[in-house]
């Protein structure tokens, strides 16, 4: 896109043609909708979280008229039951649900889309299943290494947002502070109804307030809505804690894999939720793939430069056909 073009904005509004679940066989239906044309370029969407799930918002990033889009509620979240599970829910359990969701629509490849935790899901998908893939188009890059699990939710992040990490610090005594995730991880699963929702709410408000360069009250009050708090905390804190079941560094070691497909990489200078060096250590494993340094933007899909590269981003994949 041209220095100076204007700001792309989103889709109109767009309802799906389809929708229904899919029963995985694992004690999970999975929430799956289709919108745009029937005839179109396939492309699936792959949310963040992990947990937060779907919305109508997410439809308004592909021209209806040229795609032919599947979003999906990935396991325990948004419309997908059973609500907050963690059984059976891991990074390999949601990759074998999008083969699931290809094949029952019988699409032979498509454009996989997927911003924070789903640039994770979507890298690993990729790399497992490359020839199902026409290209990848990943945002706010998070591949949960270690390091940068700790940067949020142990010492990082808190240097710039001292006052709300004091929110965040509030559950936990401080004897336990020294390990946050498994601290979050005893109280999101122990068998205190009430502690396990006050926990849930402050770790969702930690996300949600630190998502983007200047407050966003909308993000708040969605993070802090009981049913969102919960599947959206308890679903992170037990993928955390495991470190998503990947080896340290395996989605960049991994990288060549899928070397060979277009991508391109939007990713905000002042992202604190997943920070930029993930992005650039991904663009410097992947060469090829096209990279958007977004210079007045933090994490969120809503910003405007991110949007913007969104949004050319996906016209650009409809214009290869």
């Amino acid at each position: 896109m041209p220095a100076d073009a204007p700001p792309r904005g989103f889709y109109p509004p767009v309802e799906p043609y389809a929708r229904g679940h899919l029963d995985t066989g694992e004690g999970h239906s999975i929430y799956w909708e289709l919108c745009g044309n029937p005839d179109g370029i396939p492309v699936v969407f792959v949310h963040g979280g992990p947990g937060a799930g779907c919305s109508p918002m997410q439809r308004r990033l592909f021209d209806p008229g040229r795609y032919r889009i599947l979003l999906f509620d990935q396991r325990g979240c948004g419309r997908s039951t059973p609500h907050a599970s963690l059984d059976n829910n891991t990074t390999w359990h949601l990759v074998a649900d999008i083969e699931r969701l290809r094949e029952m629509l019988r699409i032979e490849r498509w454009l996989v889309f997927g911003g924070s935790w789903g640039s994770a899901l979507s890298l690993a998908y990729a790399q497992a299943h490359p020839d199902r893939v026409t290209g990848l188009i990943l945002r706010g890059i998070f591949t949960l290494r270690r390091a940068e699990l700790l940067w949020y939710y142990q010492d990082g992040a808190s240097w710039l947002f001292p006052d709300l990490w004091e929110h965040f610090l509030a559950p936990i005594p401080e004897a336990e502070r020294h390990d946050m995730m498994a601290a979050y991880r005893r109280r999101l699963t122990g068998p205190d109804a009430e502690a396990r929702l006050a926990a849930a709410r402050a770790w969702s408000l930690w996300e949600g307030q630190t998502l983007t360069l200047r407050p966003s009250p909308d993000l708040a009050v969605q993070h802090a809505d009981d049913t969102y708090a919960l599947a959206f905390a308890r679903i992170e804190n037990h993928y955390f804690v495991h470190g998503g079941w990947l080896e340290e560094g395996q989605l960049l070691r991994d990288v060549p894999r899928i070397a060979h497909l277009p991508c391109e990489i939007v990713q905000g200078r002042y992202d604190v939720a997943t920070p930029a060096r993930t992005a650039w250590e991904l663009h410097r494993a992947w060469p090829a793939a096209r990279f958007h340094m977004i210079d007045d933007a933090g994490h969120a899909t809503t910003e405007p430069g991110i949007l913007s590269a969104l949004i050319a981003a996906t016209d650009r994949f409809a214009a290869r056909g």
